[in-house]
């Protein structure tokens, strides 16, 4: 049986001068790919984008919630007084509340004046739809990234640690989609209940239609309409040419073809009709 000589090399060196093979790009380099860091890039704009909905959800959720009952006065708050005016009366007078009540009793009627205004149905639900929304959304996210489950707390406080746990889900594309769609949902829906009008953004080009300059993004609806009232396009299945109230729209699927007939730049396009925090919260 032949023994391998000890002192013969198991192993092969490279000779002296020869070319040593490169290491491949990416993972074995250490240097991130082109892959690695677009997707970095779109986590960090979604999440900054999540973070200014979040803010603007923030700012608007305690307006809402003196509009659910505008007669009331938080205890908390200073009184406004002033030097020169007068007091306020303390109230209707035992004679007036016994007519107020006799009223009542013999005609079921109430009173007018100073008394509690009605609970508004669309504020009333906006709130627990938004109240209700958080909630979930903390629960899911903790439950996503294997966290114990949250504590009780109120809404801003449920919004504040949802935004602290935005860089755990940055590694999670659905779930960071998830909180960006959700909170933007909720964020809008406290605007509508606001009053707030529907965001309006201008696109260059001409309509095919009417050859006007009356193209608009509605960033909310993720449409680009003509917002002439004139303009009438050939399409039998629009109901712009039995409506008047209505307006041809181009949905996402179209703009590619309305900006060759517009003249629009497609880049702009898609950015005019992107429904982002920082154009909402500009407003």
């Amino acid at each position: 049986m032949t023994t391998p000589n000890a002192s013969t090399p198991t192993t092969r060196e490279p000779a002296t001068g020869a070319r040593a093979t490169a290491p491949k790009p990416g993972r074995d380099s250490g240097a991130p790919s082109a892959a690695d860091t677009e997707t970095a890039r779109a986590a960090a704009a979604a999440i900054a984008d999540a973070t200014l909905w979040i803010e603007l959800l923030l700012r608007q959720f305690p307006e809402l919630l003196v509009e659910l009952a505008p007669s009331y006065r938080s205890p908390s708050a200073p009184r406004a007084t002033r030097a020169s005016s007068r007091s306020a009366p303390a109230g209707p007078t035992r004679a007036e509340r016994e007519e107020a009540l006799r009223a009542e009793q013999a005609h079921g009627l109430t009173p007018s004046g100073s008394r509690t205004s009605p609970v508004r149905l669309h504020i009333s639900d906006a709130v627990r739809d938004i109240t209700d929304g958080v909630i979930e959304l903390d629960e899911a996210v903790h439950d996503r990234l294997r966290l114990p489950r949250p504590r009780r707390e109120q809404v801003a406080g449920r919004l504040l640690r949802v935004a602290g746990l935005l860089d755990q889900a940055a590694g999670d594309d659905v779930l960071l989609e998830h909180i960006r769609d959700e909170v933007r949902r909720m964020a809008r829906r406290c605007t509508r209940a606001l009053g707030g009008a529907e965001p309006v953004v201008r696109v260059s080009g001409r309509c095919p239609w009417c050859d006007s300059v009356s193209l608009r993004a509605f960033p909310a609806r993720r449409a680009v309409l003509c917002v002439n009232p004139a303009c009438r396009c050939t399409d039998r299945a629009c109901d712009c040419r039995t409506d008047p109230a209505h307006r041809h729209a181009w949905s996402e699927g179209a703009w590619v073809r309305l900006a060759a007939e517009s003249g629009a730049d497609p880049a702009e396009l898609a950015a005019s009709a992107a429904d982002t925090a920082r154009r909402e919260g500009g407003r």
